[in-house]
């Protein structure tokens, strides 16, 4: 599916890639939903995965409870550039390593209904025009959005797939 280039098709495609996602996870046999990745992959199990995508809905959130105050939020963490990701997603995996799978969808699950809302209370032109925001800078808050919901579960769904088999 293309890119998003209205409010609407931001909501559909961040909708249906979740669900897709999860539906990935739910035809999956118990035992392989817990089963361990080949070596290689950082994210150890699909637990793993589903908490990544959480930890990144959460640092989204920061950046814009911060950025629309009118403060430049540290990004993409605290400490870390975007150059530093492998470091930040190590952090990242370490952090939720134990939590399970149901824990994880939890969380995740929260976090996707966070984010929903902060699509729905902006409009069209709030989401898509760039530099609206001085906190976004040359972008839109809707590519942000993109690459925290759409991008990133469709980069979910295809690891998943490609280690539960």
């Amino acid at each position: 599916m293309p890119r998003p280039k209205t409010k609407t098709a931001l909501l559909s495609l961040s909708q249906s890639n979740y669900d897709r996602l999860l539906a990935l996870v739910d035809s999956l046999p118990p035992e392989d939903r817990e089963s361990e990745f080949p070596e290689g992959y950082l994210n150890r199990n699909i637990s793993d995965v589903l908490a990544h995508l959480h930890h990144w809905h959460h640092l989204f959130l920061t950046w814009y409870a911060v950025g629309m105050k009118g403060e430049k939020p540290d990004m993409p963490a605290k400490g870390y550039t975007w150059k530093t990701l492998p470091e930040l997603n190590r952090e990242i995996w370490t952090k939720y390593k134990d939590y399970g799978l149901e824990s994880s969808q939890k969380l995740l699950d929260q976090s996707f209904d966070q984010i929903q809302e902060v699509i729905n209370g902006h409009s069209q032109e709030e989401l898509f025009e760039k530099k609206k925001y001085k906190w976004t800078g040359t972008t839109s808050l809707a590519a942000y959005l993109i690459s925290a919901t759409s991008s990133h579960y469709d980069w979910a769904y295809k690891l998943i797939g490609k280690c539960s088999r």
